[in-house]
């Protein structure tokens, strides 16, 4: 119950209005109370027909509304807003107000444009062994010299010409283990750089990369990049333009990294950020939990299962 600040009568107070009623009669009672006859006669008839329940306050919606909208007339704004066709447009070819309309395409779930698009199932695979496929991508970070404005908070706290630096990644598609380097630049040299460190890397666990998936940036798309894959017998693809959905684990595992070490604590500058590097690449290929491996790390997917391979 939710009386206005003004009520004369609360729900206790109604109470004893229908019991002073039954023993005063209807006129004393309504004037002791400081109500008119009226109001007492419609609260007495109330409690009559519901008992206690029926003083409770009411909603003060109408129980019927008339609606301007027939069958007809809603289909045919269905149709207009299903040629996306905007609330204001339709409201003036039908000849009802924006409001109106607006209700109508609510209940009807099309209130935005968005909802008129076929939204298209994810595609998800995954490799039957590692080493069949590895995702590579690159992340711009920031340069560390000093704790700035994302540690104190002050937007003007910044440090001018600090640059950037650049973390490349790579994961592989069926054990999720993952492999990061920091490099001045992602030009095709420090790709090129990389991509032998990687192969060098996942060859040490007994992985050989027989394939490889990038996005179409000009090192990837290089010559010098194409000669390393060919020299040593990896089969590059690329994603297609504008869908980076298809290097989803790399896109995935630069998240991960960014939340989990890049940016996951105050770090003094860099240095101390890359030193960190390796210690967090250990945790999340040998302890950290994957909810698509069944909550099991990375290494638990390689060939015998031997943790102490990764320590390197």
């Amino acid at each position: 119950m939710n009386s206005h600040k003004n009520a004369r009568l609360t729900f206790e107070g109604r109470k004893l209005l229908v019991q002073r009623i039954a023993t005063l009669g209807l006129m004393p009672a309504a004037e002791a109370a400081g109500i008119s006859p009226r109001t007492a006669r419609k609260l007495l008839q109330r409690f009559e027909q519901h008992g206690e329940r029926g003083l409770l306050d009411r909603s003060s919606r109408p129980a019927r509304t008339r609606s301007c909208l027939d069958a007809q007339l809603c289909e045919r704004i269905e149709q207009l807003r299903r040629c996306r066709m905007p609330m204001r447009q339709i409201a003036r070819i039908v000849g009802r107000s924006v409001p109106t309309v607006c209700r109508l395409l609510a209940r009807l779930g099309l209130s935005s444009l968005k909802a008129l698009d076929p939204v298209s199932a994810p595609l998800r695979y995954e490799r039957d062994a590692p080493g069949e496929l590895l995702h590579i991508d690159t992340k711009k970070l920031g340069r560390i010299v000093r704790p700035s404005h994302r540690v104190t908070g002050n937007r003007r706290d910044s440090v001018d010409g600090a640059g950037w630096e650049f973390a490349h990644v790579a994961i592989d598609d069926h054990s999720r283990l993952g492999f990061v380097q920091m490099h001045a630049d992602e030009r095709k040299d420090s790709a090129v750089s990389f991509l032998l460190a990687a192969v060098a890397h996942y060859g040490q666990l007994g992985v050989k990369i027989k394939r490889l998936i990038t996005d179409n940036g000009s090192a990837y798309r290089s010559r010098l990049f194409a000669k390393t894959c060919q020299a040593l017998g990896i089969k590059h693809t690329f994603t297609r333009p504008y869908r980076p959905q298809t290097n989803g684990k790399a896109e995935r595992f630069i998240q991960t990294c960014l939340r989990e070490w890049a940016y996951g604590r105050t770090w003094a500058n860099s240095a101390e950020r890359t030193a960190w590097l390796p210690a967090f690449l250990r945790y999340y290929n040998c302890e950290r939990p994957h909810c698509a491996l069944g909550h099991k790390p990375p290494a638990s997917r390689l060939c015998g299962n031997n943790l102490l391979q990764l320590d390197i």
